[in-house]
């Protein structure tokens, strides 16, 4: 009789412990999508102390106005871009490299020359590049594939999206070789056979270039649909909670991006340092 209590007690401090005990398997649930959880405090982003966000209106906290005659004004206003709300919700710094309108050619061929952008004092840990809105959908700039990147020189890309595109990449590569680089596909709701070629190409410069994720919104984001701009936009640009919106959207989808992938970020924090821990 006391030989079978001690085993109850035993067995019962053996379950307390199992259910006092902190499970994190959650975070690693094998059949979790990118944004099943949406987080607003930033989440596994704040492992990287610096990001850079490149693209257009959209990455630059865009509003658009009318004035009583009808005439339509455009204001980037930094502050209010989903980049600035993510830093402030993750506690990280951001840049950003980005302008109302901005394609990856103009990017390429003059605008990160002007405003400096390829200063290695502003090197980052972590790139996100939304752009190919202009590129594709309103000045109708060839997609191109992977095939138009040489690995070797980036000067010899070809004059198409993928090889501007690349060539942002192996740019920033040069300068800040072990920092990651998230790809932004279009969302849904915007462009149609062109928003999928898009997107394939993001996922073959994901294979082709190490250290690059695709965030993909076509797949798991919202559809940007009339009741969605009639809450999150004003006129063609978001609103200020259409940009805090997108950038619960893209912490949540790089938070489990890094979730799902421990070890490729298990050295985020020796980016830009000299120091690496060495298996």
């Amino acid at each position: 009789m006391c030989y079978n209590t001690l085993c109850s007690v035993s067995s019962l401090q053996s379950l307390y412990k199992r259910r006092n005990t902190m499970d994190i398997n959650y975070l690693f649930d094998p059949n979790e999508k990118p944004l099943d959880r949406l987080v607003t405090d930033g989440g596994y982003c704040g492992i990287m102390r610096t990001i850079a966000c490149i693209g257009d209106s959209l990455a630059s906290g865009e509003l658009e106005s009318r004035d009583e005659n009808g005439n339509p004004g455009w204001h980037d206003i930094f502050d209010i871009s989903w980049g600035q709300y993510l830093a402030r919700m993750a506690g990280l710094k951001a840049y950003n490299f980005s302008r109302g309108g901005m394609t990856a050619k103009e990017y390429i061929n003059s605008f990160a020359d002007t405003m400096g952008y390829w200063d290695k004092d502003l090197a980052a840990q972590g790139y996100i590049i939304a752009l190919g809105v202009n590129d594709i959908l309103n000045c109708h700039w060839p997609v191109g594939s992977v095939d138009d990147i040489c690995l070797e020189d980036y000067t010899k890309n070809n004059t198409t999206f993928a090889g501007y595109y690349g060539q942002i990449i192996q740019r920033y590569k040069q300068i800040q070789p072990d920092a990651k680089f998230f790809l932004v596909t279009f969302p849904k709701g915007e462009g149609t056979e062109n928003g999928d070629e898009h997107r394939a190409l993001l996922y073959s410069l994901a294979e082709l270039f190490d250290n690059c994720y695709v965030i993909d919104l076509r797949e798991y984001g919202v559809e940007y649909n009339a009741d969605f701009r009639k809450k999150f936009f004003v006129g063609g640009h978001m609103n200020s909670a259409g940009y805090l919106f997108t950038a619960q959207v893209i912490a949540s989808y790089i938070d489990y991006i890094i979730r799902h992938n421990m070890e490729d970020f298990s050295q985020i924090g020796f980016v830009g340092t000299p120091h690496k821990y060495i298996y």
